[in-house]
Protein backbone atom coordinates (compact mmCIF):
# COMPACT_ATOMS: atom_id res chain seq x y z
CA UNK A 1 0.00 0.00 0.00
CA UNK A 2 1.41 3.34 -1.00
CA UNK A 3 1.98 6.07 1.56
CA UNK A 4 -0.67 8.76 1.71
CA UNK A 5 0.63 12.17 0.58
CA UNK A 6 0.43 15.14 2.97
CA UNK A 7 -3.00 16.81 3.05
CA UNK A 8 -4.48 14.09 0.85
CA UNK A 9 -8.28 14.27 1.35
CA UNK A 10 -8.94 10.67 0.42
CA UNK A 11 -9.15 7.92 3.03
CA UNK A 12 -6.67 5.08 2.86
CA UNK A 13 -5.86 1.85 4.62
CA UNK A 14 -7.85 0.93 7.71
CA UNK A 15 -9.71 4.26 7.78
CA UNK A 16 -10.94 3.72 4.21
CA UNK A 17 -12.04 0.17 4.94
CA UNK A 18 -13.94 0.82 8.16
CA UNK A 19 -15.56 4.02 6.91
CA UNK A 20 -16.89 2.18 3.85
CA UNK A 21 -18.14 -0.85 5.82
CA UNK A 22 -19.83 1.34 8.43
CA UNK A 23 -21.52 3.54 5.85
CA UNK A 24 -22.82 0.59 3.82
CA UNK A 25 -23.97 -1.54 6.76
CA UNK A 26 -25.29 1.21 9.03
CA UNK A 27 -26.31 3.82 6.47
CA UNK A 28 -27.27 2.51 3.06
CA UNK A 29 -28.71 -0.90 3.99
CA UNK A 30 -30.95 0.23 6.88
CA UNK A 31 -32.22 3.12 4.77
CA UNK A 32 -32.90 0.76 1.86
CA UNK A 33 -34.81 -1.56 4.19
CA UNK A 34 -36.86 1.39 5.44
CA UNK A 35 -37.66 2.31 1.83
CA UNK A 36 -39.36 -1.05 1.29
CA UNK A 37 -42.25 0.03 3.51
CA UNK A 38 -42.81 3.29 1.60
CA UNK A 39 -45.35 3.90 -1.11
CA UNK A 40 -44.59 2.61 -4.57
CA UNK A 41 -43.52 5.94 -6.12
CA UNK A 42 -41.52 7.03 -3.12
CA UNK A 43 -39.92 3.61 -2.95
CA UNK A 44 -38.47 3.90 -6.47
CA UNK A 45 -37.34 7.47 -5.96
CA UNK A 46 -35.68 6.62 -2.65
CA UNK A 47 -33.93 3.54 -4.03
CA UNK A 48 -32.82 5.55 -7.05
CA UNK A 49 -31.26 8.20 -4.79
CA UNK A 50 -29.49 5.55 -2.69
CA UNK A 51 -28.13 3.80 -5.79
CA UNK A 52 -27.00 7.15 -7.20
CA UNK A 53 -25.08 8.19 -4.09
CA UNK A 54 -23.57 4.70 -3.73
CA UNK A 55 -22.29 4.85 -7.33
CA UNK A 56 -20.90 8.35 -6.78
CA UNK A 57 -19.13 7.16 -3.63
CA UNK A 58 -17.61 4.25 -5.54
CA UNK A 59 -16.44 6.61 -8.30
CA UNK A 60 -14.83 9.00 -5.82
CA UNK A 61 -12.96 6.13 -4.16
CA UNK A 62 -11.99 4.32 -7.36
CA UNK A 63 -11.07 7.43 -9.34
CA UNK A 64 -10.00 10.03 -6.76
CA UNK A 65 -8.40 12.29 -9.37
CA UNK A 66 -11.27 12.29 -11.86
CA UNK A 67 -12.04 15.80 -13.17
CA UNK A 68 -15.84 15.43 -12.98
CA UNK A 69 -16.78 14.28 -9.47
CA UNK A 70 -14.55 15.94 -6.92
CA UNK A 71 -14.91 15.29 -3.15
CA UNK A 72 -16.69 18.57 -2.41
CA UNK A 73 -19.12 17.91 -5.26
CA UNK A 74 -19.80 14.43 -3.89
CA UNK A 75 -20.51 15.86 -0.43
CA UNK A 76 -22.90 18.45 -1.87
CA UNK A 77 -24.64 15.68 -3.80
CA UNK A 78 -24.74 13.56 -0.62
CA UNK A 79 -26.38 16.45 1.23
CA UNK A 80 -29.03 16.78 -1.49
CA UNK A 81 -29.67 13.03 -1.44
CA UNK A 82 -30.12 13.13 2.35
CA UNK A 83 -32.59 15.97 1.90
CA UNK A 84 -34.46 13.93 -0.72
CA UNK A 85 -34.50 10.81 1.46
CA UNK A 86 -35.69 12.89 4.43
CA UNK A 87 -38.53 14.29 2.32
CA UNK A 88 -39.57 10.93 0.88
CA UNK A 89 -39.35 8.96 4.16
CA UNK A 90 -40.18 11.71 6.62
CA UNK A 91 -36.69 11.84 8.11
CA UNK A 92 -33.12 10.72 7.51
CA UNK A 93 -31.37 11.57 10.78
CA UNK A 94 -29.78 8.12 11.14
CA UNK A 95 -28.49 8.23 7.56
CA UNK A 96 -27.02 11.69 8.25
CA UNK A 97 -25.26 10.54 11.43
CA UNK A 98 -23.65 7.54 9.70
CA UNK A 99 -22.59 9.78 6.79
CA UNK A 100 -21.00 12.45 9.03
CA UNK A 101 -17.44 10.95 8.77
CA UNK A 102 -17.51 11.63 5.01
CA UNK A 103 -17.62 15.38 5.65
CA UNK A 104 -14.42 15.21 7.73
CA UNK A 105 -12.52 12.62 5.71
CA UNK A 106 -12.95 13.95 2.19
CA UNK A 107 -12.01 17.59 2.84
CA UNK A 108 -8.74 19.05 4.05
CA UNK A 109 -9.64 21.66 6.65
CA UNK A 110 -12.18 22.05 9.46
CA UNK A 111 -13.93 25.06 7.90
CA UNK A 112 -15.18 23.29 4.73
CA UNK A 113 -16.06 20.27 6.89
CA UNK A 114 -18.25 22.43 9.12
CA UNK A 115 -19.90 24.13 6.13
CA UNK A 116 -20.59 20.93 4.17
CA UNK A 117 -21.77 18.92 7.18
CA UNK A 118 -23.99 21.90 8.04
CA UNK A 119 -25.40 21.76 4.52
CA UNK A 120 -26.17 18.07 5.03
CA UNK A 121 -27.91 18.80 8.33
CA UNK A 122 -29.88 21.66 6.77
CA UNK A 123 -31.11 19.59 3.82
CA UNK A 124 -32.06 16.73 6.13
CA UNK A 125 -34.05 19.05 8.40
CA UNK A 126 -35.52 20.93 5.45
CA UNK A 127 -36.62 17.71 3.69
CA UNK A 128 -38.38 16.38 6.78
CA UNK A 129 -39.99 19.74 7.53
CA UNK A 130 -41.10 20.21 3.94
CA UNK A 131 -42.84 16.83 4.05
CA UNK A 132 -44.74 17.68 7.26
CA UNK A 133 -45.29 21.36 6.47
CA UNK A 134 -44.24 24.37 8.47
CA UNK A 135 -45.98 23.97 11.79
CA UNK A 136 -45.25 23.82 15.52
CA UNK A 137 -44.33 20.19 14.89
CA UNK A 138 -41.14 21.45 13.26
CA UNK A 139 -39.12 20.25 16.26
CA UNK A 140 -39.56 16.58 15.54
CA UNK A 141 -37.29 13.89 16.90
CA UNK A 142 -35.50 13.52 13.55
CA UNK A 143 -34.81 17.26 13.27
CA UNK A 144 -33.60 17.60 16.84
CA UNK A 145 -31.43 14.49 16.50
CA UNK A 146 -29.95 15.85 13.26
CA UNK A 147 -29.08 19.22 14.81
CA UNK A 148 -27.59 17.60 17.91
CA UNK A 149 -25.58 15.19 15.71
CA UNK A 150 -24.30 18.12 13.67
CA UNK A 151 -23.18 19.99 16.81
CA UNK A 152 -21.55 16.88 18.24
CA UNK A 153 -19.89 16.12 14.92
CA UNK A 154 -18.45 19.62 14.71
CA UNK A 155 -17.12 19.42 18.27
CA UNK A 156 -15.61 15.98 17.73
CA UNK A 157 -14.21 16.93 14.33
CA UNK A 158 -12.54 20.07 15.65
CA UNK A 159 -11.04 18.10 18.53
CA UNK A 160 -9.74 15.43 16.15
CA UNK A 161 -8.27 18.06 13.82
CA UNK A 162 -6.51 19.69 16.76
CA UNK A 163 -5.30 16.34 18.06
CA UNK A 164 -3.99 15.31 14.63
CA UNK A 165 -2.32 18.71 14.14
CA UNK A 166 -0.54 18.36 17.50
CA UNK A 167 0.40 14.79 16.65
CA UNK A 168 1.79 15.85 13.26
CA UNK A 169 3.69 18.74 14.86
CA UNK A 170 5.17 16.36 17.41
CA UNK A 171 6.03 13.87 14.68
CA UNK A 172 7.76 16.58 12.66
CA UNK A 173 9.62 17.73 15.76
CA UNK A 174 10.76 14.19 16.52
CA UNK A 175 11.77 13.71 12.89
CA UNK A 176 13.78 16.94 13.01
CA UNK A 177 15.40 15.87 16.28
CA UNK A 178 16.19 12.48 14.76
CA UNK A 179 17.74 14.14 11.70
CA UNK A 180 19.83 16.38 13.95
CA UNK A 181 20.91 13.43 16.06
CA UNK A 182 21.87 11.44 12.97
CA UNK A 183 23.75 14.41 11.57
CA UNK A 184 25.58 14.96 14.86
CA UNK A 185 26.36 11.25 15.06
CA UNK A 186 27.74 11.30 11.52
CA UNK A 187 29.83 14.36 12.35
CA UNK A 188 31.08 12.67 15.53
CA UNK A 189 32.03 9.56 13.54
CA UNK A 190 33.76 11.78 11.02
CA UNK A 191 35.66 13.63 13.76
CA UNK A 192 36.53 10.35 15.42
CA UNK A 193 37.75 8.95 12.12
CA UNK A 194 39.77 12.09 11.42
CA UNK A 195 41.29 11.98 14.92
CA UNK A 196 42.15 8.29 14.50
CA UNK A 197 43.70 9.02 11.10
CA UNK A 198 45.72 11.92 12.52
CA UNK A 199 46.92 9.66 15.32
CA UNK A 200 47.87 6.95 12.84
CA UNK A 201 49.78 9.39 10.65
CA UNK A 202 51.51 10.90 13.71
CA UNK A 203 52.56 7.41 14.81
CA UNK A 204 53.83 6.56 11.34
CA UNK A 205 55.74 9.82 11.13
CA UNK A 206 57.29 9.24 14.54
CA UNK A 207 58.21 5.64 13.77
CA UNK A 208 59.62 6.34 10.30
CA UNK A 209 60.42 9.90 9.29
CA UNK A 210 61.25 11.26 12.74
CA UNK A 211 63.48 8.30 13.55
CA UNK A 212 65.12 8.58 10.14
CA UNK A 213 65.82 12.30 10.58
CA UNK A 214 67.21 11.62 14.06
CA UNK A 215 69.56 9.02 12.57
CA UNK A 216 70.63 11.43 9.83
CA UNK A 217 71.43 14.09 12.42
CA UNK A 218 73.50 11.69 14.52
CA UNK A 219 75.30 10.30 11.49
CA UNK A 220 75.96 13.78 10.09
CA UNK A 221 77.49 14.92 13.38
CA UNK A 222 79.63 11.77 13.55
CA UNK A 223 80.73 12.21 9.93
CA UNK A 224 81.72 15.82 10.56
CA UNK A 225 83.80 14.72 13.56
CA UNK A 226 85.51 11.96 11.59
CA UNK A 227 86.07 13.85 8.34
CA UNK A 228 89.60 14.87 9.27
CA UNK A 229 90.70 11.74 11.17
CA UNK A 230 88.95 8.75 9.62
CA UNK A 231 87.98 9.26 6.00
CA UNK A 232 86.79 5.66 5.57
CA UNK A 233 84.44 5.89 8.56
CA UNK A 234 83.22 9.28 7.37
CA UNK A 235 82.48 7.83 3.93
CA UNK A 236 80.55 4.95 5.50
CA UNK A 237 78.50 7.37 7.58
CA UNK A 238 77.71 9.49 4.52
CA UNK A 239 76.50 6.35 2.75
CA UNK A 240 74.28 5.60 5.76
CA UNK A 241 72.92 9.16 5.62
CA UNK A 242 72.08 8.77 1.94
CA UNK A 243 70.40 5.38 2.50
CA UNK A 244 68.39 6.68 5.45
CA UNK A 245 67.29 9.70 3.42
CA UNK A 246 66.13 7.44 0.59
CA UNK A 247 64.17 5.29 3.06
CA UNK A 248 62.58 8.42 4.54
CA UNK A 249 61.64 9.60 1.08
CA UNK A 250 59.96 6.24 0.36
CA UNK A 251 58.05 6.41 3.66
CA UNK A 252 57.00 10.00 2.94
CA UNK A 253 55.55 8.92 -0.42
CA UNK A 254 53.53 6.23 1.38
CA UNK A 255 52.21 8.75 3.93
CA UNK A 256 51.05 11.25 1.30
CA UNK A 257 49.47 8.49 -0.77
CA UNK A 258 51.70 8.59 -3.84
CA UNK A 259 52.92 5.06 -3.11
CA UNK A 260 50.37 2.24 -2.93
CA UNK A 261 51.74 0.20 0.01
CA UNK A 262 54.00 0.38 2.99
CA UNK A 263 57.61 1.21 2.29
CA UNK A 264 58.72 -1.86 4.22
CA UNK A 265 60.58 -4.15 1.86
CA UNK A 266 59.21 -7.61 1.19
CA UNK A 267 60.70 -10.66 2.86
CA UNK A 268 60.45 -12.72 6.04
CA UNK A 269 60.19 -10.92 9.36
CA UNK A 270 63.56 -12.34 10.44
CA UNK A 271 65.23 -10.95 7.31
CA UNK A 272 63.57 -7.55 7.80
CA UNK A 273 64.63 -7.29 11.43
CA UNK A 274 68.17 -8.46 10.67
CA UNK A 275 68.62 -5.66 8.10
CA UNK A 276 67.46 -3.12 10.66
CA UNK A 277 69.69 -4.50 13.42
CA UNK A 278 72.73 -4.62 11.10
CA UNK A 279 72.17 -0.98 10.12
CA UNK A 280 71.91 -0.03 13.76
CA UNK A 281 75.12 -1.85 14.68
CA UNK A 282 76.93 -0.31 11.72
CA UNK A 283 75.79 3.24 12.51
CA UNK A 284 76.36 3.10 16.28
CA UNK A 285 79.26 0.67 16.63
CA UNK A 286 77.48 -1.12 19.49
CA UNK A 287 77.70 -4.85 20.08
CA UNK A 288 74.40 -6.40 19.00
CA UNK A 289 73.46 -10.05 19.47
CA UNK A 290 70.49 -11.49 17.61
CA UNK A 291 68.42 -14.63 17.78
CA UNK A 292 65.78 -14.33 15.08
CA UNK A 293 63.55 -17.32 14.40
CA UNK A 294 62.12 -17.68 10.92
CA UNK A 295 58.50 -16.87 11.82
CA UNK A 296 55.70 -16.78 9.26
CA UNK A 297 53.37 -13.81 9.71
CA UNK A 298 51.31 -11.43 7.65
CA UNK A 299 52.42 -7.99 6.44
CA UNK A 300 50.63 -6.09 9.19
CA UNK A 301 52.28 -8.13 11.94
CA UNK A 302 55.66 -7.87 10.24
CA UNK A 303 55.37 -4.07 10.08
CA UNK A 304 54.34 -3.92 13.75
CA UNK A 305 57.36 -5.99 14.81
CA UNK A 306 59.65 -3.88 12.63
CA UNK A 307 58.32 -0.59 14.06
CA UNK A 308 58.75 -1.87 17.62
CA UNK A 309 62.33 -2.86 16.81
CA UNK A 310 63.08 0.51 15.18
CA UNK A 311 61.57 2.47 18.10
CA UNK A 312 63.39 0.41 20.73
CA UNK A 313 66.76 0.69 18.97
CA UNK A 314 66.21 4.43 18.46
CA UNK A 315 65.60 4.83 22.20
CA UNK A 316 68.77 2.87 22.90
CA UNK A 317 70.74 5.17 20.62
CA UNK A 318 69.28 8.39 22.08
CA UNK A 319 68.94 7.60 25.77
CA UNK A 320 70.51 4.35 26.97
CA UNK A 321 74.29 4.89 26.60
CA UNK A 322 74.49 1.11 26.27
CA UNK A 323 77.36 -1.06 25.08
CA UNK A 324 75.46 -4.24 24.30
CA UNK A 325 72.04 -4.81 22.77
CA UNK A 326 70.13 -8.06 22.33
CA UNK A 327 67.27 -8.76 19.87
CA UNK A 328 65.36 -12.06 20.13
CA UNK A 329 62.37 -13.12 17.99
CA UNK A 330 60.64 -16.36 18.96
CA UNK A 331 57.45 -18.24 18.14
CA UNK A 332 55.41 -19.65 21.02
CA UNK A 333 52.16 -21.61 21.04
CA UNK A 334 50.33 -18.49 22.18
CA UNK A 335 51.90 -16.17 19.61
CA UNK A 336 55.04 -14.31 18.50
CA UNK A 337 57.35 -12.55 20.94
CA UNK A 338 59.98 -9.90 20.24
CA UNK A 339 62.42 -9.12 23.05
CA UNK A 340 64.93 -6.24 22.93
CA UNK A 341 67.34 -5.69 25.83
CA UNK A 342 70.22 -3.33 26.54
CA UNK A 343 72.73 -2.81 29.36
CA UNK A 344 72.32 0.96 29.41
CA UNK A 345 71.46 3.43 32.15
CA UNK A 346 67.76 2.46 32.31
CA UNK A 347 64.89 4.67 33.42
CA UNK A 348 61.76 4.79 35.57
CA UNK A 349 59.03 3.33 33.39
CA UNK A 350 56.15 5.11 35.16
CA UNK A 351 57.78 8.48 34.51
CA UNK A 352 58.31 7.90 30.79
CA UNK A 353 56.23 10.40 28.78
CA UNK A 354 57.55 9.85 25.28
CA UNK A 355 55.32 9.23 22.27
CA UNK A 356 57.25 6.13 21.25
CA UNK A 357 56.11 3.73 23.98
CA UNK A 358 52.51 4.92 23.65
CA UNK A 359 52.66 4.44 19.89
CA UNK A 360 54.06 0.91 20.24
CA UNK A 361 51.34 -0.06 22.71
CA UNK A 362 48.57 1.24 20.42
CA UNK A 363 50.07 -0.42 17.36
CA UNK A 364 50.22 -3.77 19.15
CA UNK A 365 46.75 -3.31 20.64
CA UNK A 366 45.34 -3.08 17.10
CA UNK A 367 46.55 -6.69 16.68
CA UNK A 368 45.35 -7.74 20.17
CA UNK A 369 48.97 -7.70 21.24
CA UNK A 370 50.70 -6.30 24.31
CA UNK A 371 53.87 -4.45 25.24
CA UNK A 372 55.78 -4.95 28.51
CA UNK A 373 58.65 -2.60 29.42
CA UNK A 374 60.91 -3.46 32.34
CA UNK A 375 63.63 -1.06 33.44
CA UNK A 376 65.21 0.63 36.42
CA UNK A 377 67.91 3.24 36.76
CA UNK A 378 71.32 1.66 36.23
CA UNK A 379 70.03 -1.80 35.29
CA UNK A 380 69.29 -1.49 31.57
CA UNK A 381 65.97 -2.00 29.81
CA UNK A 382 63.90 -4.92 28.54
CA UNK A 383 61.14 -4.43 25.94
CA UNK A 384 58.86 -7.41 25.27
CA UNK A 385 56.30 -7.21 22.45
CA UNK A 386 53.77 -10.05 22.08
CA UNK A 387 51.28 -10.64 19.26
CA UNK A 388 48.85 -13.57 19.70
CA UNK A 389 48.61 -16.37 17.19
CA UNK A 390 45.02 -15.54 16.19
CA UNK A 391 46.35 -12.37 14.53
CA UNK A 392 48.47 -14.47 12.21
CA UNK A 393 47.65 -16.01 8.84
Amino acid sequence: MTERPPNDPYPSGTLHLWNTISWVLLGLLPTAVAVLDAQEAKKYWSLGLLVLIALCYAIVLALPRNPVLRPNMFLVLLSLVMGGISYLLGGAAAFYVVSLPHFWIFVRGPRPSIVLSGLGAATTVFGGTLRQGWSPQFLTGNNVFTVVAYAAGVALGLWLHRFIAQHNARTEQLAAELDNAQRELAEAHQRQGAAAERERIAREIHDTLAQGFASIIVLAEAARSAIATDAEKCDQQLLSIAQTARENFAEARVLVGSAPQSGVAAGSVATTLRRTVDRFAQDTGLSVTTELADVDCDQTTRIALLRCTQESLANVRKHAAATTVGVVLTRHPHGVELEITDDGRGFVVDEAKGFGLVGMRKRLAELDGDLAVTSSVGDGTRVLAMIPTNSQD
